[in-house]
């Protein structure tokens, strides 16, 4: 069976409007809901093997904050091109993954888009 879970990134900082979007780290409440996530994750058994994550700090920052909680060491894989992706270009990296389980991690709209 194969399994793909799709992530958005966590609550963002709009602390320093001068921070280019791809910089702008996660908020207290995003720190806190990533690693949130990520137990919830790990009692439910959905761990991934790889992890495709744009490469924005916000992005890595929830990966961060999830990955404790989790058994093992999945692969993660900085992907520039899934930065503020629309679904065309998800499923084309999706294409490339090679695990069973695999967390997508990138941003809105796109993420809700490649749901649906």
């Amino acid at each position: 069976m194969k399994r793909l879970i799709l992530t958005r990134h966590a609550k963002s900082s709009w602390d320093d409007p001068l921070t280019p979007d791809h910089d702008r780290p996660l908020n207290e409440r995003g720190k806190a809901a990533a690693a949130d996530l990520g137990q919830w994750l790990a009692s439910r058994g959905y761990v991934p093997d790889e992890v495709l994550c744009s490469d924005a700090l916000r992005t890595r920052n929830t990966w961060s904050g999830i990955a404790p909680a989790l058994p093992g060491s999945p692969v993660l894989e900085l992907k520039p091109a899934l930065y503020h992706a629309g679904p065309d270009v998800m499923l084309a990296v999706l294409r490339h993954a090679k695990a069973d389980t695999v967390m997508m991690i990138g941003h809105n709209p796109g993420i809700a888009e490649f749901a649906a």
